[in-house]
């Protein structure tokens, strides 16, 4: 079966099992005729097993190891429900500060919040994790680098500009072709260079596992 076929087959995009065949959870043979990947029942399982394990949460690595042998599912899932325990004393934590939070009449303005960080800060000192949004609020991880890309593009197509520009209106005093070739050259060489390492730096973004539960 070919790729498009697994994704319809087992409902994991073609992103996820690329992203599970890097991590070495899956290994589809090569068709000898044209070098495209070959999967077989045997893919189309394992990808079933992985796709159950996400869903529940458990880790790439701890996948890893059930696949290989390692451990037995059993040995997983007693792992994985400590973590999930944990989790839960801190939702139940957060639920707790949330509810004395909920009859407070006054505006977030208003809001004295140094005791109850201090409370919160006692409680992480503890092993409890709160959610934080801070670091979900980051939407710089495309915008960065396309914003400098653009600026030195900006910047080199300027410099090639103006010096043809500056050749066209003094004719005289413009250098030989060849050097002229070549001076326009490197600002173009330089676009090219930005543009590369830019869609290089995409693809090292998007490179990754789909979170998503609906698009496994």
């Amino acid at each position: 079966m070919k790729i498009n076929e697994v994704e319809a087959l087992v409902g994991i995009t073609k992103k996820n099992i690329r992203f599970y065949e890097e991590k070495g959870l899956l290994s589809p043979r090569r068709n000898s005729e044209n070098g495209y990947r070959d999967y077989g029942e045997a893919e189309v399982e394992t990808l079933k097993q992985i796709k159950l394990m996400r869903k529940l949460g458990v880790p790439i690595e701890d996948i890893r190891k059930m696949l290989e042998g390692g451990q037995t599912v059993g040995d997983g899932m007693r792992r994985h429900l400590v973590t999930l325990e944990r989790e839960r004393q801190n939702i139940d934590e957060a639920v707790r500060l949330c509810t004395l939070l909920r009859d407070r009449q006054e505006l977030l303005g208003e809001l004295r919040a140094e005791q109850v960080l201090e409370e919160m800060e006692q409680l992480e000192h503890t092993g409890t994790t709160f959610q934080n949004k801070q670091k979900q609020d980051i939407r710089v991880r495309y915008v960065a680098p396309v914003v400098i890309s653009v600026l030195m593009i900006a910047l080199m197509a300027a410099a090639a500009g103006i010096m043809l520009w500056g050749f066209s209106e003094a004719p005289e005093d413009a250098p030989p072709v060849i050097l002229l070739l070549v001076l326009i050259a490197v600002p173009l060489l330089v676009i090219a260079g930005v543009l590369l390492a830019l869609f290089q730096r995409i693809k090292e973004i998007e490179k990754g596992e789909v979170d998503d539960a609906k698009q496994y």
